[in-house]
């Protein structure tokens, strides 16, 4: 459906615990509104949007997908673009590059399983993000499928205020249907009042007067709650039989919210996803939130880290009723993807306006190994492949070890090894090992730390002063980077922002090699010699100051200010939920101590037994491995990552790959090698 006037567009987000049925939903609702003529299946690996060899022979979602179809007619009409993300804890970090540019999201919940340990990370980035969420409570048709008692439980467990839509006769059976409660009924009317008169006073003071609201006064309260996050209307169904699945897309028509066109402002949006073509060419995807780009425009493009460049784009195709006509333009509120954007990074954002930053909602990698080629003349591919694969996820942070000849990424979990492993094989044609999975620390400061380095003293071969303070900050923070009073103005802006990209570089190796985190960091002197020359000569960069010298000098003056602030390392902690019969219980224990996990008291229910607590990262795939024979194949374990807390004993060391700062004789004597001594 095209149309000279750009149509209204919803970008929605499925999102779920792996197994509760996203990718079956997508392939029903593309089924439903007429897109494909027969529903594809997760098990038969021909869904539309597990397209990846690797998602079809493991039967699980990698990479996020986006399709799409168009809803209504006339003044109804509007497109929907279905974000279809992982749901395995180990690629968590495409879940969160899109979460920013989602208009609402559908949370699949299975009737089964219930809330589960992603379902609570997802809702509680929900939160955080404002995004209104509907919820699915899918495979209504599977034995076991619960409703009033897993209502109860999504609002104890996720502390969401829940608005149930529907009522489920013959769960559990393949004969499950859905009815939808109709206005009309006095039980639902109240109960509607009564969940939504808790954020909408006038509605309660209304039935007060009247007793009896009209299904538009309630639909009115449904929906503006719904877009300001105080209630998840819920449907139930299933993705396979179809059951609720009409209601589900009338909810989608008519309670979630649509972004009205801007067409009359700059071009604007963000990269949340770059690919590959078959030619190795770069594909960035889109979200555009105002204005209109078309091929052979010029756009520009601005980094999270302030770069900005000039770009022009070569081709586009726009995502339409499952489809990518090819042409464009990309109109306000589209998703679309886009050639020739040869610097183009996942973050950047299109135009100079407001910005549309992709924010951190999840924790970064707990887990790193080595990869190591097969053949040895694959080492310079194999960095090639590694950097294009950061490409697609930076999380992994590629790292190289010049010294030893290694290459290390980051890691969610042992999937995603193998995963990795499964791709430099198949789309490079490379054979790697890894190493066994190391626990990635980090470190925070203890106290407040000041140390400075003053130009033409004796021990300082640079021309330039930087003084800084480290100092500990709240919780979560990361690293803020901020001038003293009395440093503003007093040298070029270029070498300050040397100093500042320099500190944020030397941070990501502290006092014992891991990331610095929780701090403030201040530049509390600066000096620098101006432009001079010999005389009748041009510019002397032995006499006169340069960037180069502020980025030599600040490593050292960090190391010196965190050794006097002194800091501690900090290891993953998960949190994990363990069910498992109730008569196995005792055998649990010493296995659990073995991984140095700390249980709580465990909480019986009949056959089965269900035990929280804390385990390291680090001992969290050995536990996974040990599970099955040690429950005979019935435990059931969740453990997202939980927090970090202080090592005890000696702090663990990791090997650093930079010129080492700590070590001021050897870091010197490379940073000054060639070039000349300073007059």
């Amino acid at each position: 459906m095209r149309t000279s006037t750009p149509l209204r567009t919803l970008n929605l987000g499925i999102l779920a615990h792996v197994d509760a049925g996203k990718t079956s939903l997508t392939e029903r609702l593309l089924y439903t509104a007429g897109v494909i003529d027969h529903l594809g299946r997760v098990d038969s690996g021909d869904t539309q949007t597990d397209t990846l060899a690797l998602e079809r022979q493991r039967g699980i979602t990698i990479k996020t997908a986006v399709t799409s179809f168009v809803t209504g007619s006339g003044d109804r009409a509007r497109v929907i673009n279905l974000i279809d993300t992982p749901g395995h804890p180990d690629f968590i970090a495409e879940v969160e590059r899109v979460l920013d540019i989602l208009d609402c999201v559908i949370l699949v919940i299975s009737a089964v399983e219930g809330v589960q340990a992603q379902t609570r990370v997802l809702t509680r980035a929900l939160r955080r993000v404002g995004v209104p969420t509907l919820i699915l409570v899918n495979k209504i048709d599977r034995a076991g499928a619960r409703t009033d008692e897993l209502l109860a439980e999504i609002e104890a467990r996720l502390r969401v205020a829940v608005v149930p839509l529907s009522r489920v006769e013959e769960a559990g059976s393949r004969r499950a249907r859905t009815i939808a409660y109709a206005s009309t009924d006095p039980i639902f009317h109240d109960s509607l009042v009564e969940r939504l008169s808790r954020g909408d006073d006038q509605l309660l003071d209304d039935f007060v007067a009247d007793r009896h609201l009209s299904a538009g006064r309630l639909g009115a309260s449904l929906v503006s709650q719904t877009i300001r996050c105080q209630v998840c209307p819920v449907i139930f169904g299933s993705a396979i039989t179809g059951a609720g699945m009409d209601q589900l897309m009338a909810v989608i028509a008519d309670i979630l919210p649509a972004t009205e066109p801007v067409t009359d402002a700059d071009p604007s949006g963000v990269v949340f996803k770059i690919d590959r073509g078959t030619r190795g060419e770069k594909i960035a995807y889109v979200r555009s939130f105002g204005g209109r780009i078309a091929e052979r425009d010029m756009v520009t493009l601005l980094g999270s880290d302030d770069r900005t460049t000039q770009q022009k784009v070569s081709r586009i195709t726009v995502f339409d009723r499952a489809g990518e006509p090819t042409g464009g333009p990309l109109e306000a509120g589209r998703i679309g993807k886009l050639w020739g954007l040869a610097e183009a990074r996942i973050g950047d954002q299109i135009g100079t306006g407001a910005r549309h930053r992709l924010d951190h909602y999840f924790t970064a990698p707990t887990l790193e190994t080595v990869v190591s080629p097969v053949d040895d003349a694959d080492r310079g591919p194999l960095r090639v492949a590694l950097d294009q694969l950061a490409e697609q996820d930076p999380l992994i942070n590629v790292r190289q070890d010049d010294a030893h000849g290694e290459l290390s990424v980051c890691l969610y979990g042992e999937v995603q090894k193998e995963v990795i492993g499964a791709t430099l094989l198949t789309d490079f044609g490379i054979d790697a090992t890894f190493s066994e999975s190391s626990t990635i620390c980090v470190e925070r400061p203890v106290g407040v730390g000041t140390a400075v380095e003053f130009m033409r003293d004796a021990a300082n071969p640079f021309l330039a002063t930087v003084g800084l303070r480290v100092e500990p900050e709240a919780g979560g923070s990361g690293i803020t980077f901020d001038l003293e009073k009395s440093v503003h103005g007093t040298m070029p802006v270029a070498f300050f922002t040397a100093v500042e990209e320099t500190v944020y570089e030397t941070c990501r190796q502290a006092l014992h090699g891991w990331q610095l985190i929780d701090a403030r960091i201040t530049l509390t002197h600066t000096g620098y010699a101006p432009r001079q020359s010999h005389a009748h000569q041009g510019f002397s960069k032995s006499m006169s100051s340069t960037g180069a010298d502020f980025r030599d000098l600040t490593p050292l003056v960090v190391m010196a200010a965190l050794r006097s602030a002194a800091t501690e390392v900090l290891e993953p902690v998960h949190r994990f939920r363990l069910e498992l019969p109730a008569a196995l219980l005792d055998r649990i224990y010493p296995v659990l101590a073995a991984h140095g996990a700390i249980p709580q008291p465990p909480v019986t229910d009949g056959t089965v037994v269900v035990m929280e607590g804390d385990i390291p990262a680090g001992e969290v795939h050995g536990l996974e491995q040990e599970l099955p024979s040690l429950t005979r194949g019935e435990g059931v374990l969740d453990s997202p990552f939980d927090r970090y807390r202080p090592v005890v004993g000696r702090p663990p060391e990791r090997r650093r790959t930079d010129r080492n700062p700590l070590d001021r004789s050897e870091y010197l004597l490379r940073a000054t090698r060639g070039k000349g001594a300073r007059i």
